[in-house]
């Protein structure tokens, strides 16, 4: 943990979040700025600054607790799918690397021939939770890999 970084100060419980999935290696937990309504960000607890560095020993934990979180994110928001990116340095505006989970849908307008990336907020925190909680369930339903 780094003191300094907000997703290990999250992660710590030092500050609030919209957890939605933790274990002893990842934590997931809304986007305060989302792309569209229920944008998770899924990361490891232990600080690592860039996917450049991760360790091979938290590469598979990561992209699992990912792909969970994918499917959460679509049965939750009723997506017909999801986009799913890592920024490594550009654009990274934690250093703290870090996955993006965004639901969406055809004809949404994120990768228009003039992409819309305007961040959107939630209403008010009672919004936040409730979309929390759907995709808290969602991720509790979907099976880890055998």
């Amino acid at each position: 943990m780094t003191a300094a970084c907000v997703f290990c100060r999250i992660a710590s419980g030092e500050l609030p979040g919209n957890i939605i999935h933790r274990d002893e290696r990842t934590i997931a937990f809304l986007d305060r700025s989302p792309l569209f309504l229920g944008h998770t960000l899924v990361l490891p607890v232990a600080h690592v600054d860039t996917l450049d560095v991760l360790p091979t020993e938290l590469v598979g934990p990561l992209f699992d607790a990912v792909r969970r979180m994918s499917i959460a994110v679509q049965r939750a928001c009723a997506a017909g799918g999801s986009f799913v990116a890592v920024n490594t340095n550009v654009s990274q505006s934690v250093p703290h690397v870090h996955v993006h989970v965004v639901p969406r849908n055809d004809g949404d307008g994120l990768f228009s021939p003039r992409p819309i990336w305007r961040r959107r907020s939630y209403a008010n925190d009672a919004e936040a939770a409730e979309y929390a909680a759907k995709i808290r369930a969602a991720y509790a339903s979907v099976s880890a890999p055998r």
